[in-house]
Formats: C-alpha cells, sequence, structure tokens
C-alpha cells in the first residue's frame, strides 16, 4: 500500500515550459489538459518509469489500475480490494480522468472558429430540400392507427421540434404515432374503451410514460370498469418491468379507489389482501429487495389492514432465505412496531412506545440474537436490536453481555474481534457509562484494524466523544 503523499507531485520544467505555451488546435490543447492532471503520466512518457521516485512509481501504478478494478475486469480478494482502495482515498486518486488520444477529426471550417449566417441560412436550405425529397421518394408515412378505420375522426397532434433545435429526439415511428393520437384524445377528455386500449398500446412502447398511467387510471374511473380485471392486466405488465415505478403509482391509485368500494365486505377485503400478497412474493421471487415493491407492501398493509401472522411469516421467510436482506428487516419492523393494535398512534421509528406489549420485545430480542449468532458480521440484525431496544425504552448496555460475546482482550496482542459492527455497539455503551477511554479504544481499533475503509468515521466518532 503506497504511503501518503506529502504534496502534489511537480511538474518538470520541460512540461511547465510546454504548458505555458498556448495551444494552437483542440487536439493540442486536450493533451495539455491531459499532462497537466496527470503529472506522473508526462514524465513516464518523456523519461520512463525509471524517473518516478518508489513512491511516485506506487501512485502510477495504482492511476493505472484504477479503470480496470472499478470495472471489475481485474478481479482482486476483499482484502486486496479493501486495501486498494484505502490507498486511492489517501492520494486522492480521480476514478475518472481525460483521455490523452480522443481524436477530434478533421477541422471543416479550417480553422474559422464562427458560421455565418448565410451559411446557416443555406443549412436551412438543405434540409428543408431533403426532407421535401424524401416526401417525394417514399410518400407519407402511415402507421397502424392511421389506416384503422375506428380512429377516422381523430386528428392526431404531432409533436414537431423547432428547426434550430440542438437535438431532436429521434422517436420511432410507431410510438410517435401512438403518442400522437394520445394527445388528441386526452385533449378532448375522451374515456372511452379505445382510449383505453389506445394507453396499452403506449404503455407497451414505453412503461415510464407517466401522463399515460394517470390518464389510464382516469379512464378506469370514469367508465367503473372492474379493477380486479385492471389488477390481472397490470400484473403482466409488471412482471416484464421489475424496477418500473408508475406501475406502482398507479396500482396504489387503484387500491385507493376500489377498496371504499368494498369496505363493507371484510371478506372481498381479505381476499384483495390475499392476491396482493400472493404477487408481491412473485415480484419479490425475481427481486428480493426491489424498493418499489417493499415501498408498496407497506401501503398496502395499512390499506388493507394486512397485520396478521401470515404477513410477519412472509417477511421472516425472507430474512430466513437471506439474513442479510435489510428490506425483509425494514418490512418486519414495521409490522411488530406499527401495527395500530399494538402501538401508539403517531410513535416514531425508534421512540420507546409503552404500549409495545413486553413478550413482543422479548420475543423481537431473541429474534435478532438468533440471526446474529448465524451471522455476526451481518448489520441488519445489529440494527434491528437497537431500534427494538430503542421501542422498549431500554439502554444499550441491557445487551452488553450479547456484544462482548463477539469481542476479547481488546487493545492486547490475543485480540480478537468476530464482528465489527459489535466494537461499533461497544463503543456506544461505554459512551452511555461514560467510560470514554474504553469507547475510543472500541473506535480506535476499528479505524486500524477491524474497519479501515471507514477510518474517517470511526476519527469522528473519536472526536465527538470529547
Amino acid at each position: 500500500m503506497p504511503p501518503k503523499p506529502k504534496g502534489a507531485v511537480k511538474a518538470s520544467p520541460d512540461q511547465k515550459e510546454q504548458q505555458q505555451q498556448p495551444p494552437s488546435t483542440v487536439a493540442e490543447r486536450t493533451q495539455q489538459r491531459f499532462y497537466a492532471t496527470n503529472p506522473l503520466a508526462a514524465r513516464v512518457r518523456s523519461s520512463g518509469v525509471s524517473s518516478l521516485t518508489p513512491t511516485e512509481r506506487k501512485t502510477f501504478v495504482y492511476s493505472q489500475l484504477l479503470q480496470p478494478v472499478a470495472q471489475q475486469r481485474i478481479p482482486l480478494s476483499n482484502k486486496a480490494e479493501r486495501e486498494f482502495w484505502k490507498a486511492v482515498a489517501k492520494d486522492a486518486l480521480p476514478i475518472r480522468r481525460l483521455r490523452d488520444d480522443y481524436d477530434w477529426g478533421r477541422d471543416s471550417h479550417n480553422g474559422r472558429t464562427t458560421v455565418s449566417e448565410e451559411e446557416i441560412e443555406a443549412e436551412r436550405a438543405r434540409r428543408k430540400e431533403m426532407a421535401s425529397l424524401n416526401r417525394e421518394l417514399y410518400g407519407e408515412i402511415t402507421g397502424p392507427l392511421a389506416s384503422d378505420p375506428e380512429w377516422d375522426d381523430v386528428i392526431p397532434i404531432v409533436h414537431e421540434e423547432p428547426e434550430d433545435a440542438v437535438a431532436r429526439i429521434a422517436y420511432p415511428d410507431d410510438y410517435a404515432e401512438a403518442v400522437a393520437y394520445l394527445r388528441a384524445v386526452m385533449a378532448a377528455k375522451e374515456y372511452s374503451p379505445r382510449a383505453l386500449r389506445l394507453t396499452a398500446l403506449v404503455i407497451a412502447l414505453n412503461p415510464a410514460h407517466y401522463t399515460v398511467w394517470l390518464y389510464r387510471f382516469q379512464i378506469v374511473r370514469a367508465l367503473e370498469l372492474s379493477v380486479p380485471s385492471e389488477i390481472a392486466w397490470l400484473n403482466e405488465v409488471a412482471l416484464d418491468n421489475l424496477k418500473n415505478y408508475q406501475i406502482w403509482h398507479h396500482r396504489q391509485l387503484l387500491l385507493d379507489h376500489h377498496v371504499p368500494l368494498i369496505s363493507a365486505d371484510d371478506a372481498a377485503v381479505a381476499a384483495l389482501a390475499r392476491s396482493e400478497s400472493a404477487f408481491l412474493a412473485t415480484m419479490l421471487a425475481e427481486d428480493t429487495k426491489n424498493y418499489h415493491v417493499w415501498s408498496y407492501r407497506q401501503y398496502m398493509v395499512r390499506k388493507l389492514g394486512h397485520w396478521g401472522p401470515q404477513e410477519l411469516g412472509a417477511a421472516q421467510s425472507l430474512v430466513d432465505e437471506d439474513v442479510r436482506n435489510n428490506s425483509a428487516w425494514s418490512h418486519r419492523f414495521f409490522l411488530v412496531f406499527q401495527n395500530p393494535d399494538a402501538s401508539t398512534p403517531g410513535c416514531g421509528p425508534v421512540e420507546h412506545d409503552p404500549k409495545v406489549p413486553e413478550a413482543v420485545i422479548a420475543r423481537e430480542i431473541g429474534y435478532a440474537r438468533e440471526k446474529l449468532a448465524l451471522a455476526p458480521q451481518n448489520q441488519s440484525p445489529w440494527n434491528y436490536l437497537r431500534a427494538v431496544l430503542a421501542k422498549a425504552g431500554r439502554t444499550l448496555e441491557s445487551e452488553k453481555a450479547l456484544a462482548e460475546g463477539f469481542v476479547s482482550a481488546l487493545g492486547t496482542d490475543e485480540e480478537s474481534v468476530k464482528s465489527s459492527h459489535a466494537l461499533d455497539y461497544l463503543a456506544d455503551v461505554y459512551a452511555e457509562q461514560g467510560d470514554k477511554d474504553r469507547a475510543r479504544l472500541c473506535l480506535q481499533r476499528l479505524w486500524e484494524k477491524w474497519d479501515p475503509i471507514r477510518e474517517g468515521y470511526w476519527k469522528y466518532r473519536a472526536q465527538q466523544l470529547g
């Protein structure tokens, strides 16, 4: 690991003299900028690697490895990768840098830096002539909607960009046509079966089109269409677009609209909750940490009152499958401590809640202990334990013995730490007890050995001790 340099590497006198000369071409300016930001590379190119000091040579090698390691083209062990990035951070090496071989092409203006108004007008005329020629050669381009008699009464609203637009978006013909008809029916506030089919077409072409989703919901509501049928269609779209946010907002709007209509029928609400849970399980089987799915799941639980043991069991199964699934841990905490039957309304996530039964607190502490025994270096159960203790109104000291079980002989040659998170926990415990020296020792061992990648953070924590 290269030591931290005491100062920036200085360019040689020849390079300084060259940098002071203004560039005559864009290519020369690019090369000068490259040398100015990569002085070691400039010296290697002019004098070879032997001209560098040992410290500079290590820094140069690390700079050459940055891109391959960042792009995982050169695999490193976990320890080697931690040491590599620690050295990169100490030497302040930039991950992105200029290219020294960029080809700017030939100067079509022969060195001129401006274009005359006559040339601009000539280019506009040429483009108009080419557009006219294209129409003569290929005729009017028509799509499936333009040739469909069902849409004969609709005049599509075509999006026309100005001639001087810096960059025109090259929409595919089928998408441009579909959106042109969509603009027309939206402007007319048409809520009809054909408009609904049009929204499905646009969504198939561009599922992230936020406006079309809002328009589709307005159609469903205006025509009083079957929400279960709409959800069944939506399920297929969601499985084809796992990370699409608009799908889940549309689903939420559907439930907001549908649940008041069935709220008097407990069986219908329960059936909807079961079907939603089953589909969410299908989605999470594709990606167990899909943020949009977990966010919607909390909304669904609140909306349908789905706080029962089935939902808790589903979250527990996902933790059992992957004890590091922080999303599943968060959902379990939400189910246990936000349940209106066993919590205080409006109580914050980490505020003491006297309404939570002691049996629930004991169960959740035991659950965290069980998972810590399986994976002590997993941060999720440590965070969960802290939050449960906060809900119970207990201090961290109450679980001091648990954390001490993962740390022994701290600060000696026989030191053993099975979990850096336990060391972090003990630092807070000792700080609570007023033992600042012991707390500082925990933090010091973290930055020195057990978690050096976050050295700056641990030192900041030590400073906060006073």
